[in-house]
């Protein structure tokens, strides 16, 4: 949130989960410390996503019973990474990890073997095995490590609450506390984690709301 000195106006990143129900939300916004917010009224309307039906071996279903420790701590990790509160660092406008159009949208819903599963909440662009992946803005590195749906996973913190995730890489190339810019690899694409083929899964949360990273990159263009 802040103000923009050659329009006069103020100017903020809003984050609306995809599962957001349609309909009209009260939006208080406050300025600075101590002042009185500004109420708005802000309308939500759905957005069609696509359906797919899939047939896949069934332990890409449900996960053996081995696993699910791991399952839980790997989420205690990403909650610890969204709960950071640090200074904004990106700047400009977000670019691509990788090359090419996505492969798989945002708020993808999936049935597995008929069973409904949590909608995809990043992008997927099909790259080859070894391909670089770049950290699309500034920020700084506050996770590097394998995990058990998105394999060997890189998480960015932008600041201002806005974080990336890349998954299924390959190889990681930088370490926990790195500062990276928009240029900066972070890692090779790859096929890790609970996939069937190489590509880049890349996902980003906003004040703990699941958003569409492509949105991000022509919202960022404006900024």
């Amino acid at each position: 949130f802040e103000y923009d000195d050659i329009t006069g106006r103020w100017r903020a990143l809003l984050a609306i989960d995809l599962e957001t129900k349609p309909g009209t939300y009260r939006l208080s916004v406050v300025r600075s410390a101590g002042a009185a917010p500004t109420e708005r009224s802000l309308r939500i309307t759905s957005r069609p996503f696509r359906v797919r039906h899939l047939r896949v071996a069934p332990e890409f279903v449900d996960p053996p019973e081995a696993v699910i420790e791991q399952i839980r701590r790997d989420a205690e990790r990403l909650a610890e990474v969204y709960a950071r509160r640090t200074p904004r660092q990106w700047s400009n406008a977000f670019v691509q990890p990788v090359e090419g159009p996505a492969s798989s949208n945002f708020g993808t819903r999936s049935y597995y073997n008929g069973e409904r599963r949590s909608p995809h909440a990043g992008v997927d662009f099909a790259a080859k095995t070894g391909t670089p992946v770049r950290a699309s803005n500034a920020g700084t590195i506050v996770l590097t490590a394998p995990l058990y749906f998105t394999g060997n996973t890189v998480a960015i913190d932008h600041g201002a609450s806005l974080f990336s995730i890349f998954a299924h890489l390959s190889e990681i190339t930088v370490a926990e506390g790195d500062a990276v810019g928009p240029d900066t690899t972070v890692g090779l694409v790859g096929a890790t984690g609970r996939v069937t083929a190489a590509h880049l899964h890349w996902s980003v949360r906003l004040d703990g709301a699941r958003v569409d990273p492509l949105s991000l990159i022509e919202t960022s263009k404006r900024w």
